[in-house]
């Protein structure tokens, strides 16, 4: 016992943790000390008064990054984590230059995937570009990104260079690449050169084409109304019509 006690007194890193008598097998070794009391909560941060109201704000402001639902985990999780990084950006500024960084790893990761290729970003930008997979257009908003990203790198910026405002365009251009990259090769070609060539005019007749072509949701029904064989309505306002 007097050996066991004097190691310990040699190694005193090794008691940091102590198990808690317990009659409980499933009790935990490592139990951290109850809290003192309910954490503060946190403050805003003053730089963010000037883009909205109040924190509630942010939702409305990040409501369009939607997750693309046929991204690997690795990718939603870093998307998800950029957009969350822009809505706490109310209580912290820099948060939301984090947030266009972080998103890089998911455009990154999905490039790289779908290239089969390990390159720095700014090559398989230009190769995806080459592909045909993204419009060039597009490409260059990229490339802001990854121009941010070396200048935080080089300290030419600091992490307070963007706004919230600002990186969430930042963010919506990556999340709208990826989600391009996802789909198949003949569809992402497709929808990469309507937003590289196409007039206003050829794009709005293909998107009205789709929508003419496009299933119905299963919230509509079909009702009559004054000898109108069949109206398509939703099921919130087909009451209404009775």
């Amino acid at each position: 016992m007097a050996t066991c006690r004097s190691r310990v007194a040699d190694h005193p890193e090794q008691i940091r943790w102590h198990r808690q008598p317990s009659d409980d097998k499933t009790a935990r070794v490592n139990t951290l000390p109850p809290l003192p009391g309910p954490l503060p909560l946190p403050v805003p941060d003053p730089r963010a008064h000037d883009v909205v109201l109040d924190y509630a704000g942010m939702h409305a402001l990040v409501a369009d990054l939607v997750l693309p639902g046929d991204a690997s985990m690795y990718v939603m999780s870093a998307m998800e984590t950029s957009r969350e990084l822009i809505r706490h950006s109310y209580y912290r500024y820099e948060f939301a230059t984090v947030a266009v960084m972080h998103s890089l790893y998911a455009l990154e990761h999905v490039l790289a995937e779908r290239l089969a290729v390990d390159k720095p970003l700014q090559d398989v930008i230009e190769r995806a570009v080459d592909a045909g997979l993204i419009a060039a257009e597009l490409a260059a908003e990229l490339d802001r990104g990854r121009l941010l990203r070396d200048k935080l790198t080089q300290g030419a910026v600091t992490s307070a260079a963007l706004g919230p405002v600002r990186a969430t365009e930042m963010v919506r251009v990556v999340f709208d690449a990826v989600s391009l990259l996802l789909r198949p090769s003949a569809v992402a070609e497709a929808t990469a050169a309507d937003t590289s060539g196409a007039q206003p005019e050829d794009q709005l007749a293909g998107l009205w084409e789709e929508h003419r072509r496009a299933l119905f949701p299963a919230s509509f029904r079909g009702v009559d109304i004054e000898g109108v064989d069949l109206v398509l309505l939703d099921a919130d306002v087909h009451g209404l019509v009775q």
